[in-house]
This record gives C-alpha cells, structure tokens and sequence, in this order.
C-alpha cells in the first residue's frame, strides 16, 4: 500500500465512439469496468478518486467524486483537476475504460514515479499518459498547457518543461503481462465485444 500516492480514475469523457454510454458501467464478467478498478486500486493506494462532471452516476461506489477545473479541455484537464486537487506529492492516474489493470503493475510504476515528475509506459504504440503517475509540479505545466490551448498530455514530456521524467519500457512491462492486455482501452462496440474474449487470460495477471 503506498501512502504517498492518490489514485484518479478519470471518467468525464462523452464516449462519442460509443453512442455517449458510461464505459465504466460497462460489465466484463460479475463487476463493471469501474468496480474492476477500484479493487485493483484498493490494494496499491490508501486513497482513490473519481474525476468526472456528472457525480450522478459514480454515487454509489463510496469514493470522492471531483468535478473537472477545466472545463471543455479533454484529457489534458482532467489529468490537471487530478494532480491539482490531489493532497499527495504523487497521482495515480488511469482511464476509466481500461479494465485489465493489474495491481502488481500498477505498484511498479508508481515506485518507478517516486523520484521523478512523470513515470509513464512507453510502447510500440506510443505513451499510454491515462495510465501514469504525475507529480505535483506538473499542475503549474498542465495548467499553462490549457490556458495556451497546447491540449495534448504528451506535450508535458517535453524538456523544455524542466520535469523529470521516467518512461517504462516494452521489456520492463511484459514482465507484468502484455502491453495490449494491460493497456486495453474500450472506445467502441467492437472494443467491448473484444475486452469480453480478453477477460479469461487478464484473470491471470494478479
């Protein structure tokens, strides 16, 4: 359990790809996305919140639900509202439609952003910033990302920024499971009908 670490799930997109539904209720097997990860969370953070605008549909699940600081800036505020209203030196942030996170992962990279501004998987497929951990010097950059409108979370890993930043290489994730399992995000129908097939083999990365 890391005490120094604040986990933020955030669940404020609009989902266009799949017709506007709450990804994180959707059900893989008996839990929903969001039930998945919130017991994936429970065992690596003493604390975890929710970022979303509409605290309606995340009510239940006995967790602060924090609205965006950001308003309309996508991704980018979100990761911002995290960081900035976290009361920890480090945040834990993750994407509420990934729902094959695996605690043993998720422990690693957190250790691997102690001493660091950024600690953040790097894949064949590029960074995965909805899945990383961000320091509280990040919120003054995050914020000056928004208000000149530069809106990619990726932006941040410029050096010109002055952060320091460690990225987790293919080889250093694989020994927690694959990149394509543990980073599996559900944008679309199909995506959902794939996370389905999926479920049996994530069951085994703990």
């Amino acid at each position: 359990m890391n005490l120094g670490c604040t986990a933020a799930i955030l669940a404020g997109g609009r989902a266009r790809r799949f017709g506007g539904r709450n990804k994180a209720s959707l059900r893989l097997g008996r839990a929903a996305v969001l039930e998945r990860q919130l017991d994936v969370l429970r065992r690596v953070v003493e604390r975890t919140v929710i970022i979303a605008d509409d605290a309606m549909p995340f009510q239940s699940y006995g967790v602060p639900i924090i609205p965006d600081l950001a308003q309309g800036a996508g991704a980018i505020g979100a990761v911002y509202t995290a960081v900035q209203s976290s009361s920890a030196g480090q945040t834990l942030v993750v994407a509420c439609d990934m729902p094959f996170l695996s605690a043993a992962f998720l422990a690693h990279l957190i250790e691997a952003g102690r001493d660091v501004d950024i600690a953040i998987p790097k894949t064949a497929h590029g960074y995965e910033p909805l899945c990383a951990t961000y320091s509280r010097r990040c919120a003054a950059v995050l914020q000056g990302q928004i208000e000149t409108k530069h809106l990619k979370v990726t932006d941040l890993l410029a050096g010109a920024h002055g952060l320091t930043i460690r990225e987790l290489c293919s080889d250093e994730i694989d020994q927690y499971g694959r990149d394509e399992l543990l980073f599996f995000n559900i944008n679309t129908a199909e995506d959902y009908a794939r996370a389905i097939d999926l479920e049996a083999e994530a069951a085994g990365l703990g």
